[in-house]
């Protein structure tokens, strides 16, 4: 059975497009094969990598691309998944193919403030909420595949 591609959507793709796709290929790397990008790439968030770091998995040497790249090459994905905020996501473009559009709204781990340590613990909020989101997501649609 080959593998339904998966495309996380954000903002700069530095932090939460780039949590989801290392969590999708961690937990069900066997049916699907995620990727992720930007509206309006960016540089990856170092307390992004710090925090996936903590639980073993090593994004420090991603690096960030932009939707209009993917959509140049005429990429094709089974699923489009948005993870801003729903005002960004609007700003998502329509894929060919035939592709099915999910909108899952997460915080901006750019815009936590406070100390090191406490912008940290937000961001591990953050982590912990799409894992959640994608282990929920995965075993519901593995089950059907």
């Amino acid at each position: 059975m080959s593998k339904k591609k998966v495309l996380f959507v954000c903002i700069h793709n530095s932090a939460r497009s780039q949590m989801a796709e290392a969590w999708m290929n961690y937990y069900c790397g066997d049916f699907f094969e995620a990727h992720s990008a930007g509206l309006e790439p960016g540089l990856l968030n170092p307390l992004v990598v710090e925090v996936m770091m903590e639980v073993g998995i090593d994004i420090s040497s991603k690096s960030t691309q932009g939707v209009k790249e993917l959509l140049r090459v005429r990429e094709s994905f089974s699923y489009v998944i948005t993870v801003c905020d729903e005002a960004s996501a609007e700003q998502c473009p329509v894929f060919p193919g035939s592709s099915q559009r999910l909108h899952w709204s997460f915080p901006d781990p750019s815009k936590v403030t406070g100390t090191k340590e406490e912008k940290l613990a937000q961001i591990r909020e953050v982590r912990d909420a799409i894992k959640a989101k994608i282990e929920n997501w995965c075993s519901s649609v593995c089950v059907r595949l």
